[in-house]
């Protein structure tokens, strides 16, 4: 297990989480969405993770239910798609996962990859569409998810 648990207003993750391409507000104290979440950061302060959980009736896109990953950042040498399903693992412990999984969007026209989204590919998400603001949506079923771990203190 790669992760801690940590809150939407951990210092060090702010700072990390101003450097993602979908930061709304720089500097804001706080980086997550409103509603429930899971936040994790990795021990070397490299990697930060958010997992949301919002209610159904207050989603706009196709998969209103699904956890969202609203926030996955990678600044060191660990691979993304092994941080990504150890985060899954941890989410896992707090929370028994919706049926439609987790869904991530993935901005193309922001990241400098020649294959945007390829970690969460690795990591087993399927390409499931796009938002009406032109998001590629990714998915991962409950059944392709590992099995739930305790994030590390």
């Amino acid at each position: 297990m790669r992760w801690q648990k940590t809150n939407r207003a951990c210092k060090i993750g702010v700072k990390i989480a101003d450097r993602h391409y979908n930061r709304q507000k720089i500097g804001s104290p706080q980086f997550v969405p409103p509603g429930r979440c899971i936040v994790l950061i990795n021990f070397d302060h490299t990697a930060l993770w958010v997992t949301s959980w919002p209610f159904a009736q207050y989603v706009k896109h196709a998969w209103a239910g699904a956890w969202v990953n609203s926030l996955f950042r990678n600044e060191g040498d660990e691979l993304s798609s092994e941080l990504i399903l150890d985060a899954i693992a941890a989410t896992k412990y707090f929370w028994e996962p919706p049926e439609l999984g987790l869904i991530t969007f993935v901005n193309a026209k922001k990241i400098k990859s020649t294959n945007p989204g390829y970690c969460y590919l690795k990591a087993g998400f399927k390409r499931v569409g796009k938002t009406k603001g032109g998001l590629d949506a990714l998915q991962m079923l409950p059944e392709e998810m590992p099995e739930a771990i305790k994030p590390m203190a």
